[in-house]
């Protein structure tokens, strides 16, 4: 299931003082635009092309598209100018803030993202990326963020709130085990301590691969202190969701996940599922219309794994 937005606009629809500012950084006009697919941003995503051919991307938006977005994109500015020049994430050029639009201008990076349902050799890659990637930012390399479990503190509520108010559509294995998931996403969250700067964020849709072959991570705003094995349980939830691969083996198997506490791996694995599954019955945000459904699809397919590790 590929992640995309049906409602982003365009680069000729933002402000005239927006591209203005945007082109102000380039140090040239804009002569192309080329709106990229995936995510859930309403907002700007373009490749760009200047005059003097100078390429970048570009991401702009403002509260009338989704009044949470402009937040967010305040946040992966000051996050993306922090980033270490060693972290696979493209540099942040500059940035416009009038108040109401926000926009972040990046070197832009010559890859794709990776197939869907993952292939072996991409899979891999990106993994041992993020393992480099954890080794790198460790200790966290950004001060002014969050700790994981700051960050996910309400969303790992999950299942105390559908214990509260169970949908009629509720998984019945959920339904028979609500007590022990509500339980297992507060040992998850418990568990979530380190002083890796995390993603927090990783799956398909955010990972760039390069014409050679290197991996770039992109949309840095929930980015956290955490554990340096967490982005890769988050990407191993991608490849659930796909299908495809062993996720079980690989969370058995992989470096960074070998050694962790199995009891604080499945924590962590029902917070998310409880979280996916309560935010999906919640109403569409503006401008995100498919945004619950993605939710709801990685809910379903973390259950199953759920129920083999908790028996």
């Amino acid at each position: 299931m590929q992640s995309t937005t049906k409602t982003r606009i365009d680069w000729v629809d933002l402000p005239d003082r927006v591209r203005a500012s945007v082109e102000e950084i380039l140090g040239a006009p804009v002569v192309e635009a080329v709106s990229q697919p995936g995510g859930y941003s309403p907002g700007t995503a373009d490749r760009v092309r200047t005059a003097d051919g100078r390429r970048a991307f570009v991401k702009a938006v403002s509260p009338a598209q989704n009044d949470r977005s402009p937040a967010l994109h305040r946040a992966e500015a000051l996050i993306s100018a922090a980033l270490p020049p060693h972290a696979p994430a493209p540099r942040l050029l500059g940035s416009h803030d009038d108040g109401d639009w926000v926009a972040l201008v990046f070197d832009d990076v010559d890859g794709r993202h990776p197939a869907t349902p993952w292939l072996t050799t991409e899979l891999g890659a990106v993994l041992t990326a993020l393992e480099t990637m954890a080794a790198a930012l460790t200790p966290a390399a950004v001060a002014a963020v969050p700790t994981a479990a700051e960050q996910l503190s309400y969303d790992f509520g999950g299942w105390r709130r559908i214990a509260a108010d169970p949908p009629a559509d509720l998984d019945p294995w959920a339904r028979t085990r609500l007590p022990q998931l509500c339980a297992a996403a507060e040992r998850g969250l418990a568990a979530l301590a380190g002083d890796t700067l995390c993603h927090l964020d990783v799956r398909a849709d955010n990972l760039l691969i390069g014409r050679d072959g290197a991996v770039s991570v992109v949309d840095w705003p929930w980015a956290c202190r955490g554990p340096a094995w967490l982005d890769t349980v988050l990407l191993l939830v991608n490849v659930r969701l796909h299908g495809g691969h062993d996720t079980e083996a690989l969370l058995r198997g992989l470096p960074l996940t070998a050694g962790v506490d199995p009891a604080a791996l499945t924590g962590v694995l029902a917070g998310l599922a409880g979280y996916f599954l309560d935010a999906a019955r919640q109403p569409p945000p503006l401008g995100i219309p498919t945004v619950r459904a993605f939710q709801r699809a990685q809910g379903d397919a973390l259950l199953p794994w759920l129920a083999e590790r908790l028996g």
